[in-house]
């Protein structure tokens, strides 16, 4: 047993979870992991998050969001024990059945699912957002999506340093244009994989959230491209289009300019994502993010064939390479040969 797991244990042991049976859950791409308790008289069950802070995990913002949504009638889950200086929160079981999980299973579901989870930031939206909340600024957001030239494009070649400042800059400038709002809580990893599906419940706490901890300040289209360009499934673009649809009518939003900041802001996130995932790879041992780079590439093109994003289309077009399977390869041969720990 690790000193870690000593620690865990003794914090399960201490509470009303007395010698409760663990068993892993699935981690996530930072350096949080899961587990379920299960007490052995009841059967009930129990979710530990293990997010140590000598790792850069801060459970205390996870606590704070969680509160918040569940005060405006949303399904989070409940705090029911907490370390917050080792790092531990033990929260309800909102159980098992991620959108991910649930659509396979039975695909005339997917419709209905996405269109709850698409009401539901409506209904976020409507309230204000809590305060301390840091900002997703465009500066922000540009700096961010640079993660694209430092890691993807510089696994392939050395990224010439003026396409890298153009890009910054055209990004910048078309958020600055087009999605400078920032008026409402984005949970900012709002997807299939972190949303689940509750059907006992009634409206909005249908849908059970999972990652909100990074939460910020931002643009009430950010989780819907979150939700939408999806880096982990594909969501029909029938669906995608639907669900657009069905957000700016029920929130009263200009049809145009609402798809554009859509657009905008989808290009910085595809962008973004694409050079976490080299990242993942190349620092943290994690070769398989490289697989879903080509399905992030779709989306970033799909943005960008936006007409308002045209300089930014033009500049990208000559400084980042397409994930072909040979530059694939080449950023998986730079990943060392087990998970950096």
């Amino acid at each position: 047993m690790t000193e870690r797991d000593a620690l865990i244990r003794a914090f399960i042991d201490a509470g009303d979870w007395a010698g409760g049976r663990i068993a892993p859950l699935a981690g996530d791409a930072s350096n949080r992991r899961y587990l379920r308790l299960r007490d052995p008289a009841s059967g009930d069950t129990a979710v530990l998050m293990d997010a140590p802070p000598d790792r850069g995990e801060d459970v205390r913002p996870f606590v704070e969001i969680a509160h918040y949504l569940r005060g405006i009638g949303l399904s989070a889950p409940r705090i029911l024990d907490a370390d917050m200086e080792a790092g531990l929160l033990l929260l309800e079981d909102l159980g098992d059945d991620l959108f991910a999980n649930v659509i396979p299973r039975d695909p005339a579901l997917e419709n209905s699912l996405y269109c709850a989870a698409t009401d539901l930031l409506g209904t976020l939206h409507d309230h204000p957002p809590p305060p301390g909340l840091a900002p997703y600024s465009p500066a922000l957001m540009a700096d961010l999506a640079m993660l694209a030239f430092d890691w993807y494009r510089a696994a392939l070649a050395d990224p010439a340093p003026d396409a890298r400042a153009s890009t910054q800059a055209a990004i910048l400038a078309a958020l600055h244009t087009h999605a400078s709002d920032a008026d409402v809580l984005i949970q900012r990893d709002y997807h299939a994989q972190n949303l689940l599906w509750m059907p006992d419940r009634q409206g909005d706490a249908r849908v059970g959230l999972l990652d909100f901890q990074d939460a910020m300040l931002g643009h009430r289209a950010y989780d819907l491209v979150s939700l939408l360009q999806d880096a982990r499934r594909d969501v029909p673009r029938a669906v995608e289009d639907a669900m657009l649809t069905r957000y700016i009518d029920r929130n009263g939003m200009d049809s145009a300019s609402f798809r554009t900041a859509y657009h905008a802001l989808g290009a910085q996130r595809n962008l973004r994502i694409i050079g976490v995932f080299a990242r993942l790879c190349i620092r943290d041992g994690k070769p398989h993010y490289v697989d879903l780079i080509p399905r992030v590439w779709d989306h970033l093109q799909s943005d960008l064939a936006d007409p308002a994003l045209a300089p930014l289309a033009r500049i990208l077009e000559n400084s980042l390479p397409s994930p072909s399977p040979a530059s694939l390869a080449k950023v998986k041969a730079q990943c060392p040969t087990a998970p950096v720990r």
